[in-house]
Formats: C-alpha cells, structure tokens, sequence
C-alpha cells in the first residue's frame, strides 16, 4: 500500500498538491456511487460496521507490520476517537440511510453544501479569512449546485426522507471538518485515521445489531466490489488525503474542493448506475468550477 510514506514523510510540495486534491475528488465522488451500489444489496448500518471494521484493521495491521512507533497522546486517541464518530459513524450512517432512498447524484449534491457552512462558521470558531473573493467564490459554488439540485428535484422521485437523511449527514461533516481544525490532534494521521475506524464501527456494532437484519443481504460481485473500494479507497485513502488537505489548505479552502462533486458524483452515477443526467445538470459546472478558483486562488501579495 502506498498511502503510508506520505504520512510518514513531511508535508508535500506545492507541486505534489494537485494530485492529492484530484486523487481525493475523484475517490470521494466515487464513493457516493459505490455506496448506492453497497445499500442497494446490504443494510446500510451492518454495511458500514463492516467496511470500518475492516478499514481500521487494515490501518492497524500495516502499522504494526512496519513497526510503527505509537506518538499519540492520550488526548490525540481521544480526538481521533471523536472524529471517527462525528466523520464516519453519523456522517455516513445518516448519509448510508439516506442513499436508500435518494439517488448516488442528489446525496453528492446536498453533501457538497459543506463548504459553504464550513467557511461561514470557520471564520467565526477558528478566525479564518473569509475575504470578498471567498465569498464571492462560495456564492458562485452555491449558485451551481443550486441549479444541478432544482433541476434534479424537478424531474427525480427522491424521497423527502432520505433527503432529511442526507441533510443530517451534512450537518455531521461540516461538525468533524470544524473539530478536526479546533482540536489539531497531532501525531500521525495513518493512525489517527485507524481509530477513527475503530472508534466507528464500534459506535454502530450495537446500532447495528439492534435496528439491521442481516437476512437482507443479497451475496453477489457488485455488493463485494463496492465494499472493496470503500474500504481501501473511501475509508483509508480518502479520508488520510481528506486530513492532509486540511492541514494544508485550511478549512474553507480545503472544503471548497466539496463543488466539484455534485458534477463528478452526477457523471459516475450517470456512467455506472445509468442514472438520469442533462445538458442543465452539466451546465452547473461552470460555476462550481469558477467557484472553486475564487475560493482556492491564494492572495495577490503587493510590494510596499
């Protein structure tokens, strides 16, 4: 696995951040498709119980395969533990019941509003610049999505419930974005990454066991790919590029990279699950992308 040395070695060079931001886009977008896919043959809870589970003794065993040295504190556990519940265990729970009623394209949708009230409140809790251009940036990001969600409700069956779902889901991510930044846990993110698991899977086993039915799972290739790629590629590699972002960017900035999934999310579904898509679904990513430069473009510097 390759995802370890880049934890391992100091932050990366501005010219290696693009590839993390287009890995992680890509990988995150995919996973709303991939999870439709899971839920689609799989209880969503005993899904996601398994795929943490899973997730958390990849991490642990790769770590102790390479003897890894332990340098989290106490309070590091802690924070990561408390991540792994507000990132993983409600942030998908609540998004995972969702999908069972609301299509791959519309969860990406209402998930990517977290950029626009991760950088409100981030410039509130954590003092972070929210100039002109940011809001400008954001508005346009707003005004994208808001295009590609009315003309999807329009023409979609998508059930207010599931939407209530996601919306919660929402609510969790831009909480886990927000603590993340507030609590700076420190040590490594490989392992800060394998307790969130950990700390997840344990959260929904009872959950799990009490509300899921396991005579519901239907067997088959599709159920055993997607719960592969969720693992290895959303749990594990997605989420240490999803922390490494915030490290490197800021919470607003790193958040803003959120617009590109509804158009990203729309075209797997569309490829993948044959789900609807039209020309005005695409046009909106012409703003989103406007957007995202507006949020991302660093400050104009001016000599004296």
């Amino acid at each position: 696995m390759t995802v370890a040395p880049s934890i391992a070695v100091p932050a990366p060079r501005l010219t290696a951040l693009p590839l993390l931001i287009a890995a992680f886009c890509l990988l995150w977008s995919f996973a709303f498709v991939a999870g439709k896919i899971g839920v689609t043959y799989c209880p969503p809870l005993i899904l996601l119980t398994a795929r943490f589970g899973l997730a958390s003794l990849v991490i642990l065993a790769i770590s102790a395969f390479r003897g890894d040295r332990w340098e989290l504190s106490r309070r590091d556990v802690l924070v990561f533990a408390i991540l792994g519940v507000a990132n993983n265990a409600l942030y998908l729970g609540l998004g995972y019941t969702g999908l069972k009623s609301v299509s791959a394209g519309l969860g990406g949708l209402i998930v990517s509003a977290n950029p626009i009230f991760t950088a409100l409140l981030a410039a509130l809790v954590l003092g972070e610049a929210l100039t002109w251009r940011k809001v400008a940036g954001l508005a346009l990001g707003i005004s994208g999505v808001a295009l590609i969600v009315w003309h999807r409700m329009s023409v979609g069956t998508d059930s207010l419930h599931g939407i209530l779902f996601t919306l919660a889901s929402l609510a969790s991510i831009v909480a886990g974005t927000l603590l993340f930044k507030l609590l700076a846990p420190k040590g490594s993110l490989w392992l800060g990454n394998g307790i969130q698991n950990l700390a997840a899977s344990i959260v929904l086993l009872p959950v799990a066991a009490t509300f899921a039915d396991v005579h519901e799972i239907v067997p088959n290739a599709k159920l055993l790919g997607a719960f592969l790629f969720l693992v290895l590629g959303g749990s594990i590699l997605a989420y240490v590029l999803w922390l490494r972002l915030l490290k490197e960017c800021g919470a607003t900035v790193a958040s803003a990279y959120h617009f590109l999934m509804p158009p990203l999310g729309i075209i797997f579904a569309w490829i993948v699950l044959d789900e609807h898509v039209a020309v005005r679904d695409l046009l909106g990513i012409v703003p989103v992308a406007l957007g995202i430069y507006l949020v991302t473009r660093p400050a104009k510097e001016h000599n004296a």
